[in-house]
């Protein structure tokens, strides 16, 4: 299915986005499309991972490798240094100018990834937290009046640090606000506010000029996306994650407080090489981290009601999804 968000009269331009959980096997899949259609105009990929924007940040992000961004450039990689901040809003603003250049081309994006907050905020614009939900705040309030509101904050804490290391214990109401955005949204409060989404309700939604065509990656059994997320971590560590971070802290001014550092894996290596978990608890909290993750993008994949949903672990998947592509391009052609 597509979304048209053209206002023009003439035919939107197609945009694909190819979007799953980490592990999902995104980016082999996106390589055999720019192959399989190659003859056709050239495919550009547009990477939508908030992790891969940073420089020096490899094998914790499972970055293409220097051969495999020769073989298939990426667009939207190694933006910014690890010490740099940078918002969703800043992805939308730029995403929109590779945009226009690759249609200038002649070519076809290939959006990439599983960063759900850089595809709302590409497809609607900047937008505003999420209204109150009375049924999340009546259940947020009674569990606060079993366990009291340090507990309600230290939980605050575990999702969202950030929020939770600006208010006191007794905030009863902020803490409830923010425990709320998270369970309504997935994504800390912090990082909507950084997104610059945490904006007045008059914030206008500005529109993408293209036609989206959402395809998601969503596994039928969530087991074997675990098996693949702990032996990709292991991988990782085998690479060389631990001394990579270590090469990271010497270069650059970091805090575990940074964006960069509180990206899945990065965070429990810091810890790690704080002495705070040992390495048996760096794989696990790692491995727990990354499932979490995961969970998050499949709630956001099955909120998106326009998405074309594809089984992952589907021996033929590569085949059902190039012919839904061939479709798209043929309808445009028709045009």
């Amino acid at each position: 299915m597509s979304i048209v968000t053209s206002m023009s009269n003439a035919p939107a331009m197609p945009v694909l986005f190819l979007l799953g959980p980490t592990a999902s096997g995104k980016t082999a899949l996106a390589t055999r499309l720019v192959d399989r259609f190659a003859v056709k105009g050239r495919v550009e990929i547009v990477s939508v991972d908030s992790a891969l924007v940073y420089r020096e940040m490899n094998i914790g992000t499972a970055k293409p490798d220097t051969q495999m961004l020769a073989d298939y450039p990426h667009h939207m990689i190694d933006l910014i240094d690890p010490d740099e901040v940078y918002s969703a809003a800043d992805y939308r603003r730029d995403t929109l100018t590779v945009l226009a250049g690759i249609v200038s081309r002649g070519a076809i994006p290939l959006m990439v990834g599983g960063t759900m907050m850089y595809v709302k905020t590409l497809l609607e614009g900047i937008s505003v937290l999420p209204k109150a939900d009375a049924a999340i705040r009546a259940a947020l309030a009674a569990e606060a009046a079993s366990v009291g509101w340090a507990a309600m904050h230290a939980k605050l804490a575990e999702v969202d640090e950030l929020t939770a290391a600006r208010l006191e214990a007794n905030d009863s109401q902020r803490i409830q606000r923010a425990l709320e955005v998270y369970l309504i949204s997935g994504v800390p409060m912090s990082e909507l506010h950084q997104s610059g989404m945490g904006q007045s309700s008059q914030a206008a939604h500005e529109n993408f000029p293209y036609e989206a065509h959402l395809l998601a990656l969503v596994p039928s059994d969530r087991a074997v996306l675990h098996q693949r997320i702990a032996e990709r971590f292991d991988e990782m560590l085998r690479r060389g994650f631990v001394d990579e971070v270590r090469r990271l802290r010497k270069r650059f001014e970091l805090t575990p407080e940074l964006p960069s550092m509180r990206a899945v894996g990065y965070r429990q290596v810091w810890q790690f090489l704080e002495g705070e978990i040992n390495e048996e608890q760096l794989r696990a909290q790692g491995i727990a981290a990354t499932r979490q993750l995961a969970k998050r993008q499949l709630t956001w994949l099955r909120s998106m009601p326009n998405a074309s949903t594809y089984d992952c672990l589907d021996r033929n998947l590569s085949s059902k999804i190039e012919t839904h592509v061939e479709a798209i391009l043929n309808a445009s052609a028709t045009n």
